[in-house]
Order: C-alpha cells, then sequence, then structure tokens
C-alpha cells in the first residue's frame, strides 16, 4: 500500500515539470512573486478547531500588489486520520499585470467544503486535501465596480509529503513537498477547464511546540480565459503556522 501511494505522489509531482516544458504555440508570461501568510488554528477540543489565514502576496520587479485574502474556516476530525471543514474567504484580487495601468481591486467571496486525509508512515506523512469551492466574481466595467456578481465552481486536488529530517534543539526541521491541480466548472467557463497546477517544495521548522515558520518556493501555472495565454509564476512563499490549544485552558477553568 505505502509503495503504491509513493508511486501516486512522485507521479503528481511529475506533472508540474510536464507543465513547465511549454509548447511553443503557448503564450507565456512568467511573473515572481513573494507571499506572506499567517496561519492560526484554535484547538476547541479534541474534535473541533477553527482556522483563520492571513494572506499577503506580491509582486517583486516591480513591487505591486497582487493579491489579498482572509479564509476562516471550522474543522472536525471525522475518523482514523480524516478531517472535514467548511469554510469562507475574502479575497482582493488586484490585476494580473504589475504594470498594468488601472489598478482596479475586484473583490471576491469565496465559501468552501473541504476533506483532509493523513497517512502517518514512520517519518514520513503523506497528506490528501480535497476541496471544493463556490466563487462569487464582484462584477467590473473599464476602471469601476458594478452592481452584483458572476459566479463558477472549481475543484482542487493537492497531495503532498512530509518528511522529517531531523531535529535542531529538539525541534523538528522537516521537508514539504506537494502537487495542487485545480479545475474549473460552470457556464461561463469555455476554454480554461484546467485552471492550474501548483508545485511546492519547501522547508519547516517548529520554533516552539505551536509556532512553526516555513520558507518555500512555489511554482504556479495557470491557463487564462483564452485557453492558449498562461502564467508561469515562480513564488518565494514565507509562512507563520501558530496553534492555540483552548482545550487545556478549558480543563484547567473546570478544575
Amino acid at each position: 500500500m505505502a509503495s503504491r501511494v509513493l508511486f501516486l505522489v512522485i507521479l503528481l509531482l511529475s506533472v508540474g515539470a510536464y507543465a513547465m516544458a511549454q509548447p511553443s504555440q503557448r503564450q507565456v508570461t512568467q511573473q515572481q512573486l513573494i507571499w506572506y501568510s499567517y496561519n492560526n488554528t484554535l484547538l476547541l477540543n479534541s474534535k473541533w478547531s477553527f482556522g483563520t489565514e492571513l494572506h499577503e502576496r506580491r509582486f517583486f520587479n516591480p513591487d505591486r500588489h497582487h493579491q489579498f485574502l482572509v479564509r476562516n474556516s471550522i474543522r472536525r476530525k471525522v475518523g482514523e486520520g480524516w478531517e472535514a471543514s467548511a469554510g469562507f474567504t475574502y479575497f482582493l484580487q488586484s490585476p494580473n499585470e504589475p504594470d498594468a495601468l488601472v489598478r482596479l481591486t475586484i473583490p471576491e467571496l469565496r465559501p468552501h467544503l473541504q476533506l483532509n486525509y493523513n497517512q502517518p508512515l514512520s517519518n514520513l506523512t503523506i497528506a490528501h486535501r480535497y476541496r471544493a469551492e463556490k466563487r462569487y466574481f464582484r462584477n467590473a466595467s473599464d476602471d469601476r465596480l458594478t452592481n452584483g456578481y458572476n459566479s463558477n465552481y472549481r475543484f482542487r486536488y493537492r497531495v503532498g509529503i512530509e518528511y522529517k529530517l531531523t531535529a535542531i534543539r529538539e525541534q523538528p526541521l522537516k521537508l514539504k513537498v506537494n502537487n495542487e491541480l485545480l479545475v474549473n466548472a460552470g457556464k461561463r467557463i469555455l476554454y480554461n477547464r484546467f485552471d492550474q497546477n501548483r508545485v511546492y517544495a519547501g522547508l519547516n521548522y517548529a520554533i516552539l511546540d505551536n509556532l512553526e515558520f516555513e520558507a518555500a518556493y512555489q511554482h504556479w501555472y495557470q491557463q487564462r480565459r483564452s485557453g492558449y495565454q498562461f502564467y508561469s509564476r515562480h513564488i518565494i512563499n514565507l509562512a507563520i503556522y501558530h496553534r492555540i490549544d483552548l482545550s487545556k485552558n478549558s480543563v484547567k477553568e473546570a478544575q
């Protein structure tokens, strides 16, 4: 079983390498970005938790804002290695071209349902994430927002591995590698059913038992609405993961 899962991981990661081998008929725009994020998890009890994410995403060279989002989710463990969650994201999208003359920011509302499954194998953990999103985009005309929203669906599958490399000051240093495929659906989607592929590789270090810092490289390959135009984005990721165990405080107060 373990060998089959590892084969699947290698196969999916190879999709990202294939995507970078771009045929000549495609028009590909290269971009460089840096993403900052803070991820907080409130552990309510042994089964329930609440998560909050803050993401700031920017172009560099030149330095321009690209995206900002706040995501909240309520999560529940539903079996051995399984977790189900429902959440909502408020998303702000600036132009996809850093030198665009019109700098209109478009809001997006994004509820989602998600399933996570983790498979521990000694020092290695294989993680699967399944997410379905309904995306509501604010209507816009030229350089201004207009009334109403248009919408579509998006389905995402991410598979990754997390491997403990060593311990530094009794805290683990881990290698994290994952690949995510995203697919669009809806009446407005004509030429870009395939939305994007994200390949990610980085190092995670637990500064404290409940506080982790992560630095990574991500390649984001995205198909545009035309079908033949693509973005190839090279991204530096800097992230903080913070867990607060409220269940311990509840036990102390009960005592």
